[in-house]
């Protein structure tokens, strides 16, 4: 009998975790995980710095680093790289069996140069080589500056895991990025079947930030006004409405018998969606929402291991991503009719999850260096 995971899978979407530590690797838990169905890691900065400065699990290869003579970035890099390619090597099977749509392990550029395409460009470059994994992807933020980095990127072949995508129009100008980035790879000669993408759509912190601004909203509202008259119909649902819009779009974008049906016949691979952020963040929500209501062909969702744990035990397996999209156009128009600019969110959401990023990027490797001095000091 199936578990929920393998269910899902049978209706199209991959179910990734979204964590990475080496314990998880060491311990077996990843192997245990993709019995049960997962097919993917991805990491961020946040991540790296809870498993690495979370416990002593690190100290040990910390230690020998520094003998080596390793401080700042490449004691970082050493831990990290170690971390991602051991996991990237646990998961080739997966990327061989499914001839390369899945097994991938995700790393993110230093989210410092999130503005900076030409170094964001030479990061990714650099990292990917580093790995020299086919299963490997290089997480490139959907900044202004990440948007051109992402095609070059993709024209030699490397693998971009676009991050940080929050709107519909951001969405468009990386799903066209990795077409242009195509169709120079094909132009120049190379092999499209090589080369994967997808596209990191958030989901929930969508619902936290408008859901904020509905709430100061009705708490200035007087109480004779009638409910009709306020938003409160709209808490709790324009992430998953904005998520199925761009799902549609998706469809349409990349539909074998439109444009991109030149590139499929060359060997490339649509860029599938990839819901992140679809833990449920108001307690008062279920818990498996976000995960229930997006599933669907060609997509992945990323979970932390708590939220694996819930689609297992309650979570539905039914393709629920074309559901309502009218209504869920109808949902997002509305936000307008209530003072409520819905690009101004996603524009705040986007600045906001560079910057947490690169704070706990800058924090981890602030307490590598603290780390550092103190194995040093007892050695």
């Amino acid at each position: 009998m199936l578990n929920t995971i393998e269910r899902i899978s049978e209706n199209g979407q991959s179910i990734w975790c979204d964590n990475i530590s080496r314990k998880l690797i060491d311990s077996g838990e990843l192997e245990r995980l993709i019995e049960l169905g997962v097919v993917g890691v991805t990491s961020n900065p946040t991540i790296f710095m809870k498993a690495i400065t979370g416990g002593p699990d690190y100290d040990e290869r910390i230690q020998r680093l520094i003998d080596d003579g390793k401080t700042g970035m490449a004691l970082y890099e050493g831990l990290v790289l170690a971390d991602v390619g051991d996991a990237a090597d646990i998961l080739k099977p997966v990327y061989d069996r499914t001839s390369g749509v899945d097994g991938f392990v995700s790393l993110e550029v230093n989210p410092n140069l999130a503005n900076d395409t030409a170094a964001t460009i030479g990061e990714a470059r650099r990292l990917f080589a580093a790995l020299d994994r086919p299963n490997v992807f290089i997480k490139v933020p959907g900044t202004e500056a990440g948007i051109p980095a992402i095609e070059a990127l993709i024209a030699e072949g490397i693998n971009v895991n676009v991050t940080l995508i929050f709107s519909g129009t951001v969405y468009e100008k990386v799903a066209q990025a990795y077409i242009a980035g195509l169709t120079r790879l094909v132009a120049s000669g190379g092999d499209p079947s090589k080369v994967a993408s997808v596209a990191s759509f958030f989901v929930s912190r969508v619902d936290t930030l408008v859901d904020s601004i509905i709430e100061e909203q009705l708490a200035a509202v007087p109480d004779d006004v009638e409910e009709d008259d306020d938003a409160s119909y709209l808490l709790g649902q324009t992430a998953i409405a904005n998520a199925r819009i761009a799902y549609a779009r998706f469809a349409e974008i990349f539909d074998e018998t439109g444009p991109f049906g030149v590139l499929i016949e060359a060997g490339a691979r649509p860029q599938r969606p990839l819901w992140a952020s679809t833990s449920t963040k108001n307690p008062d929500l279920p818990d498996t929402m976000y995960i229930d209501a997006l599933i669907g062909p060609n997509t992945v969702n990323t979970l932390p291991p708590a939220s694996i744990d819930a689609v297992l035990d309650h979570g539905n397996s039914f393709v629920m991503i074309h559901d309502e999209l009218d209504h869920a156009r109808e949902m997002i128009a509305d936000l307008a009719r209530f003072g409520i600019d819905f690009d101004a969110v996603t524009d705040k959401l986007l600045v906001d999850g560079v910057e947490i990023f690169a704070q706990s990027f800058d924090d981890l490797v602030a307490s590598l260096g603290e780390k550092e001095r103190k194995l040093s000091a007892v050695s």
